[in-house]
């Protein structure tokens, strides 16, 4: 399920599927930026706000090592909206019990795409980033929103 249908069933509090409902939707944030270099701290800042708010950031290493890992994600997909996206943008992060989603849509329909970056080049590892530290990631809506998901252990909310 992507953070938007996720959002979408938090905000009417109406379960889409027999998928879903083996969920239990607890927090969510929707948020719009610019398109602008500056949105990209402040983003991250917002997500690390959230998710301590939430009781994801706590001193267990699992825990920190997630928020972590989401506030990241979150910068690189926040940065790669503001560079190659068309318009401003959207941030929406669901947390359910099991997964917190992570996505961003920035209007441009060339879906993102890993890259290989050689040692000399100064962009590009962006999604190698969150490929490597989220359980998953992909695209949707046409390749105007990248999105990015963390299992959450078992126990931590």
């Amino acid at each position: 399920m992507s953070a938007a249908a996720a959002t979408a069933a938090v905000a009417s509090g109406v379960e889409e599927s027999e998928e879903s409902a083996s969920h239990a939707f607890s927090r969510a944030f929707v948020v719009g930026f610019a398109s602008d270099t500056t949105c990209v701290a402040r983003m991250r800042r917002l997500t690390a706000h959230c998710l301590r708010w939430w009781g994801l950031d706590q001193e267990a290493e699992q825990a920190h090592d997630l928020a972590e890992n989401a506030v990241l994600c979150v910068s690189e997909l926040v940065t790669n909206a503001v560079r190659h996206g068309h318009g401003d943008g959207r941030l929406s992060i669901v947390c359910t019990v099991e997964d917190l989603y992570v996505e961003v849509a920035d209007g441009n329909p060339e879906p993102a795409e890993l890259r290989s970056a050689s040692d000399d080049d100064t962009t590009g590892r962006g999604l190698v980033l969150v490929d490597a530290l989220s359980t998953d990631w992909g695209v949707n809506d046409g390749g105007k929103t990248t999105w990015c998901v963390f299992n959450i252990p078992e126990g931590m909310l």
